[in-house]
């Protein structure tokens, strides 16, 4: 008989598809109508924030936005790559893998970041901490074929214009 800790853990259920990205979607307006003012909330206790990041196309060059769930590491804001738990990447990711400078709009308002994933001993605590707020996080990522990146959002300085005339 298998002992209870090394049988398979029962993969977790997951709405459809076309459900998920139908409710984001739905999201992503509500946000953008009240102008941040409504869907946005800080993280509290052992339970996820969310956030809007606003992120350069790789492609295109134009804006595009998405609505993340994330915590708080220090002054970082940590958020997981996981495009609904599908495959393949999720395209904010791939922007900002190639444009790694983006705005995210909390609460409090808009702060300007610098995405990385992170890697290592980090990656390992911040998966850790993800578990927390998340009992069936390693259920959910063995839905996908590739590593789901932990994503560390570091706030950067806002650039200021300068006018010589």
């Amino acid at each position: 008989m298998t002992e209870p800790h090394l049988r398979p853990a029962k993969k977790p259920w997951l709405p459809p598809r076309w459900f998920i990205r139908l409710f984001w979607s739905a999201h992503r307006g509500l946000v953008r109508r009240s102008d941040g003012r409504a869907g946005l909330s800080r993280p509290r206790g052992n339970r996820y924030g969310l956030l809007r990041l606003t992120t350069v196309g790789r492609r295109t060059g134009q804006q595009r936005s998405v609505i993340l769930g994330y915590f708080e590491d220090g002054a970082n804001l940590v958020s997981l790559a996981m495009n609904g738990w599908g495959e393949p990447e999720p395209a904010w990711w791939l922007n900002l893998q190639a444009h790694p400078d983006a705005t995210v709009d909390l609460v409090g308002g808009p702060r300007p970041v610098r995405g990385r994933a992170a890697t290592g001993d980090e990656r390992a605590r911040l998966w850790a901490r993800w578990r927390e707020i998340d009992k069936n996080l390693d259920g959910y990522a063995a839905l996908r074929s590739s590593e789901t990146a932990v994503v560390v959002l570091m706030p950067r300085p806002v650039s200021r214009l300068r006018n010589d005339s």
